[in-house]
């Protein structure tokens, strides 16, 4: 398919579900493509409706033309305590993305809201997030390969 780098930016998110023992949540975001993550800052004291505005970077290198490219949000809740909680997740397919971004050398996804779906499998809150991504370029120089055109010496 293509290579490049993928870019994505982490806006914020509303309505979440789930609280601690004191009854409040510390969210944070692990963005997932692939086998490559990415975590967000903790956003302390914000609760159910966080603001991140981060970006984050995936490197892509893909040569398989029929292979799903997907990314992953999985929200969790930050514990001092305990083992950290699962919020939920949104996912989406980058798949047409990255096609057009190949034909076009970059494309983009404006930030928009995704449902974020709950360990019960019911949707509660969403998040906002953009994606972009530009093809890595190609360069043609004309050289040959192995430096052969410049070897010989009379």
């Amino acid at each position: 398919m293509g290579r490049g780098v993928l870019e994505v930016h982490l806006v914020d998110a509303k309505g979440l579900s789930g609280s601690d023992f004191l009854g409040k949540i510390d969210p944070y975001v692990i963005v997932q493509y692939r086998s490559q993550e990415r975590k967000s800052s903790t956003a302390r004291d914000q609760g159910r409706n966080p603001a991140w505005n981060e970006v984050f970077r995936f490197q892509i290198n893909s040569s398989a033309a029929n292979v799903q490219h997907k990314l992953f949000f999985r929200i969790m809740d930050h514990d001092n305590f305990s083992s950290d909680d699962f919020l939920g997740e949104a996912s989406v397919n980058v798949t047409d993305l990255i096609s057009i971004g190949m034909e076009r050398g970059t494309s983009q996804l404006n930030a928009a809201k995704y449902s974020v779906v709950t360990a019960d499998n019911s949707y509660h809150g969403e998040i906002r997030f953009g994606i972009t991504f530009t093809a890595a370029k190609v360069e043609e120089d004309g050289g040959a390969v192995g430096g052969w055109t410049n070897s010989y010496r009379e």
